[in-house]
């Protein structure tokens, strides 16, 4: 019985496939030709989206990061600026930022596009290109909010993070990435290598983070009277672990997904994107227990996300096996980077600064150092645009952030007072705690 009802419903599709073709226009090479591009087009537009739900996805990565690095009197105080950076970001970035980043050159950033208007015309790919640099504006802000945990004001950090997104990230990204769509940035003419954002998303973050470090100060009891660092464990290390798988399935949406095509890279890419973080968990866990005798867990997850930052910039251009190199460098630098600030008397509780800022300038020459070509199978190195591309971008990131921390002080004051952060910005910021069953703990 069912095959007669298969055959019958077969000998119906051919009859009216018949009929449609006989109906239908003939078929040319140009109507074949304006189908594949069509196609080609839809699919480009569906994985571009697709990467970018994957990279705003990232935005719980980070949350549950720094919610599990730092202390349980804080945890809602974390959830809400991570969800706010966001929500302020995208309005700011579609305002301002992209117009800033993508709109026709001055020379040093966009003039036009604000409110995503006045281009010659908003189409479809406008719209999904905006969607996706949106989620990579939103990750450079969010790396801030890690830095300054458990002591900075509330209001002053939305303040920051409204700025980063509408003017300090995008006039940045427009030397580097501006021609990717009306602009021109002075960065790419010089050769600038940065395929997915080392050094325009992660170290314009690192060195925002670094400024607000310095602006705000250490966390009451992180260093002793004779200036050494004290531990001030995270009350969660399996969110943390969370926050760490959900970034590095993100990451494959904000490497891969930078190519913005449906196209034969995406491989190359997603194995590089694979290589670093594992070659980086594996050099800081060894190279931690080489120093303390024990497996730590924090500065292992640290090694992942130090990988996936540097492998960032050239996650296109280099090679497996040199992804693997890049990779085990970063696991070593976060591990150096995390005591060399503890030892100058900065106090980043998640690493942010390391992770980010330093790994972003390594990923960032690395891109240069080991930049393949894949035609002739030779390196071709690029050094200097590299260079100049890591010091343009600490100037310009540090020295405005750290200006815009300085006058937001002047109005707001950027940390908290000691009462409010010996009890828990939890309470006195949001009214609630996120674990109203315990007792809030004390660092005096």
């Amino acid at each position: 019985m069912l095959k007669k009802i298969l055959l019958a419903l077969s000998i119906m599709g051919i009859a009216v496939f018949a009929f449609a073709d006989e109906a239908a226009e003939p078929v040319t090479l140009e109507s074949l030709d304006a189908a594949v591009k069509a196609t080609q087009a839809n699919a480009d537009w569906l994985w571009t989206l697709i990467a970018a739900f994957m990279v705003f996805f990232m935005q719980l990565g980070f949350a549950m990061v720094e919610i599990g690095f730092t202390r349980a009197k804080n945890a809602v105080n974390i959830i809400m600026k991570n969800l706010m950076d966001f929500a302020f970001g995208s309005i700011a970035f579609w305002a301002i930022g992209f117009a800033l980043m993508f709109g026709t050159s001055n020379g040093l950033f966009g003039t036009e596009g604000f409110f995503l208007n006045n281009w010659d015309m908003v189409d479809n790919w406008t719209i999904c290109f905006w969607m996706f640099q949106t989620v990579f504006c939103a990750t450079a802000a969010t790396i801030v909010s890690g830095a300054i945990a458990e002591r900075a004001n509330f209001n002053a950090y939305l303040i920051f993070t409204f700025i980063m997104s509408a003017v300090i990230y995008p006039v940045f990204g427009s030397w580097a990435w501006g021609s990717l769509f009306h602009g021109q940035g002075w960065l790419e003419n010089l050769g600038f290598i940065d395929f997915a954002g080392s050094t325009v998303v992660h170290s314009i973050g690192g060195w925002a983070a670094l400024a607000g470090v310095l602006v705000i100060g250490p966390r009451i009891g992180k260093f002793t009277k004779d200036g050494k660092a004290r531990a001030i464990p995270g009350h969660n290390i399996p969110f943390a672990t969370i926050g760490v798988f959900i970034l590095w399935f993100g990451w494959y949406g904000f490497n891969v997904g930078s190519e913005t095509a449906a196209d034969t890279s995406l491989p190359l890419i997603a194995v590089n994107t694979t290589l670093a973080p594992a070659a980086g968990v594996i050099v800081a866990l060894f190279f931690t227990y080489f120093f303390y005798k024990k497996y730590d867990a924090g500065m292992a997850l640290n090694g992942a996300l130090a990988g996936l930052v540097g492998i960032t910039a050239g996650c296109a251009n280099v090679t497996p096996g040199f992804s693997l190199i890049i990779g085990a460098v970063a696991g070593l630098l976060v591990v150096l980077s995390v005591q060399f600030f503890d030892k100058i008397k900065i106090d980043d509780p998640v690493g942010a600064i390391s992770v980010h800022g330093v790994n972003g300038a390594w990923g960032t020459l690395a891109a240069g150092l080991f930049n393949y070509n894949f035609e002739t199978h030779a390196l071709e190195p690029v050094i200097i645009p590299q260079l100049i591309g890591i010091a343009a971008a600490f100037v310009w990131s540090f020295g405005a952030s750290f200006i815009l921390f300085k006058l937001i002080n002047i109005f707001v004051k950027v940390r908290v007072p000691e009462q409010v952060e010996l009890e828990g910005l939890d309470f006195h910021e949001h009214g609630i705690d996120a674990y109203p069953e315990y007792s809030k703990s004390y660092i005096k």
